[in-house]
């Protein structure tokens, strides 16, 4: 039977998929993206004629359009199944205008997983195009053309060629540049801890300096610590206060595409640019054998954390079969939304079936899509499982006129922590802490008393999670925004990656403060806020994007006229280093990278010659007798640890050597850091051992 619908998706893998469900009567093809956008040679925006755009057809795009205007020729009806959203329903237009399908005609087919029955239920009911999500999205493109064009030449005439800025990058660079200045300025503060090992029967446990004659009592220097002490005399620990309650712990929503790219880096090591790659393989479609081609999760451009009620009925019965009735909340749970803008025709993101449980899927799937599928997996049936609830148990105990606390918690009902705890920033986890049944009057017994000097930490700098999670907080950018943003933002060479977090270049800081002197509003964070939100009621059907443009771009051209005319030349000079090029023996500069600093000649472009900076990390080499361990990066900026006497000595590692030997075997030390701290453990036999370290205060 010869095929009498066509279908045009936007990616290979996505056609496939599809195709397979819908049957012979329809062919299914390709757009491979966007196929029409505005030009890079010049502005293509018809400022005075209401901001009209002139697209042109995107390079190489030809025989991929030609294919598809062929195919439509042949078939009695076209469907357009971009993706759903703004992007996929302006991708959607393009096609439209350029294969002449009337666009008020229901051509348009959207889908929120791809899975048999929701793809058959979709082309039930087609629908025209909505130009509201087409203006919404033609007017972030024009905006974000307008900020880019009009102000990047400025850069290029006075800083250096090659620059731009971006309307929601420049934000997210300036958040980094504030909290960089933020550290920098920070003075550390002087605080002590007096911390109490005691003993009760035959168990242990620890309670901390809390107060004198029973007020709280901060220790800022040692000489409060010695007034302590002096208070404390040699008299007993006695209990004079226990408290114990119940505390309940609800599991965190299913994820929206912010929360998963948080939880991807914390739980998982990856970038958010990594994350949406993997998640959108996993949306569509994995081949399982012989149940075929089937997406696992559902759209992962999101901010709606909906659940449909066939998901939730699903997860409820599957939870209740799993882990018993008691696991399963007596209400559904409902999440509110994030924010006020969240598009809430989405769901949040979440397996298709429940039924596939991540063991069951992971013969299918790369180690990268099994990760991820599992995250998305756990945190879905999670969020529709019973509070977890937890026996609280706070004990006071006076020694003198000094008061100790101890404080302690223990599982009483797992709940949703029985398959998924939600991560956080500082790596830290909950973790049970057992304390004795003690009563009031009981005295316990010292074992010993440390008191401990600390000082204030800086506030942290963004890592990828942090910032994400920043942005959404102040309402900059939307879903589909967050990772090709903090991609740009390094290929720019406006920040740098140290240690996974984000340090601001020269390069950076200087367009950040040009910009902070001639467009301030486009870095003010309420004012690009309440840009998004303008655009979202364009979407909404609520505002004219043009009557949007035209607001913005009034005040803009005045603070473009005044730029041109007093923003200054700037020559960033470069630092010089001690070391001289081995290739024409011109002095080597620092340059910063998107990996941090590196050396490169100072005489290019004669001379293209750079090398790593390499650190010294003091520990001998364990291979050959002379060398020493330095710290080198590989190409994609991961550190690794090396003998300085290579390419003689070969001796490589991913783990820094420690320097001491294994207390078992003799072997090296490495050192192994996860979300939990830090060990030590040793290259050759299972020996391996915690290292206390002072946690990094977390970002709240």
């Amino acid at each position: 039977m010869a095929a009498d619908s066509l279908v045009i998706v936007e990616s290979p893998a996505k056609a496939k998929t599809i195709g397979k469900y819908l049957g012979s009567k329809f062919i299914v093809k390709a757009s491979m993206g966007h196929i029409r956008d505005l030009p890079k040679s010049q502005i293509g925006v018809e400022v005075e004629n209401d901001f009209q755009p002139k697209y042109i057809t995107i390079r190489g795009k030809g025989s991929v359009l030609k294919e598809l205007k062929d195919a439509s020729k042949k078939v009695k009806k076209v469907y357009l199944a971009a993706d759903p959203d703004r992007e996929g329903e302006a991708i959607a237009w393009h096609l439209a205008h350029y294969l002449e399908i009337d666009d008020t005609e229901p051509c348009r087919v959207v889908f929120n997983e791809i899975t048999k029955q929701a793809v058959k239920d979709a082309f039930k009911t087609p629908r025209p195009i909505n130009t509201d999500l087409v203006n919404a999205q033609q007017a972030r493109r024009i905006l974000d053309r307008l900020v880019g064009y009009k102000i990047s030449p400025l850069l290029w005439k006075k800083v250096k060629k090659g620059l731009s800025a971006g309307r929601v990058q420049s934000v997210a660079v300036k958040l980094i540049m504030d909290r960089e200045n933020e550290i920098d300025a920070f003075i550390p503060e002087e605080y002590w801890t007096i911390t109490a090992q005691l003993k009760h029967g035959s168990s242990s446990f620890e309670a901390k300096f809390y107060g004198l004659n029973g007020e709280k009592r901060d220790l800022g220097k040692e000489q409060d610590v010695q007034d302590v002490l002096k208070a404390m005399g040699s008299g007993p620990y006695t209990v004079s206060d226990v408290k114990e309650k119940e505390r309940l712990r609800n599991p965190a929503a299913p994820f929206i595409t912010s929360s998963l790219q948080q939880e991807a880096a914390r739980k998982l090591g990856y970038r958010a640019s990594k994350t949406m790659s993997v998640a959108q393989q996993l949306y569509e479609g994995v081949d399982l054998g012989k149940e075929g081609t089937v997406g696992l999760i559902t759209y992962m451009r999101t901010d709606s954390t909906r659940i449909s009620q066939t998901a939730q009925d699903d997860a409820r019965e599957y939870i209740a079969d799993k882990y018993g009735a008691s696991f399963v909340p007596e209400q559904p749970r409902v999440y509110a939304k994030k924010n006020s803008n969240a598009q809430d025709a989405h769901e949040a993101i979440r397996p298709t079936s429940v039924l596939r449980d991540p063991e069951a899927m992971k013969p299918f799937l790369s180690r990268d899509q099994f990760r991820l599928y599992k995250l998305v997996w756990e945190r879905f049936v999670a969020s529709q499982m019973a509070s977890a609830i937890l026996d609280t148990m706070t004990v006071d105990l006076t020694v003198g006129t000094a008061t100790f606390r101890a404080v302690g918690s223990k599982v009483k009902f797992h709940g949703f922590m029985k398959i998924y705890v939600e991560g956080n920033d500082d790596g830290t986890t909950e973790d049970e802490k057992f304390l004795p049944p003690l009563a009031v009057g009981n005295i316990v017994e010292p074992e010993s008393v440390e008191p401990k000097q600390h000082f204030t930490q800086p506030p942290p700098r963004y890592t990828e999670a942090r910032l994400v999670r920043t942005m959404e907080e102040v309402g900059i950018g939307r879903p589909s925004t967050y990772a090709p943003t903090l991609e740009t933002i390094q290929k720019r060479g406006y920040v740098a990656i140290e240690e996974k977090k984000f340090i601001p270049t020269e390069l950076g800081e200087l367009v950040i403060q040009l910009m902070e002197e001639f467009f301030p509003e486009i870095l003010d964070t309420e004012f690009t806020a309440h840009m998004e939100a303008d655009l979202d009621h364009v979407e909404d059907g609520k505002e004219d994007w043009v009557r949007v443009l035209g607001s913005f771009y009034e005040s803009f051209e005045k603070r473009l006229e005044v730029a041109e005319e007093e923003m200054k030349e700037v020559e960033i000079q470069d630092e010089i280093s001690d070391e001289t090029c081995e290739k024409c023996g011109s002095h080597m500069v620092y340059k910063m990278g998107r990996f941090g600093k590196f050396l490169a000649c100072s005489g290019f472009p004669d001379c293209r010659n750079t090398k790593p900076i390499v650190k010294d990390i003091g520990v001998p080499c364990p291979k050959c007798a002379e060398g020493k361990i330095i710290e080198r990066r590989s190409k994609k900026g991961r550190i690794f640890y090396g003998c300085d006497q290579y390419p003689g000595c070969d001796y490589v590692s991913w783990d820094k050597p420690t320097g001491k030997p294994c207390p078992e075997c003799g072997s090296m030390l490495v050192e192994k850091r996860n979300r939990n701290g830090v060990r030590h453990q040793c290259t050759q036999c299972d020996f391996n051992e915690e290292v206390l370290e002072e946690p990094e205060q977390a970002d709240i």
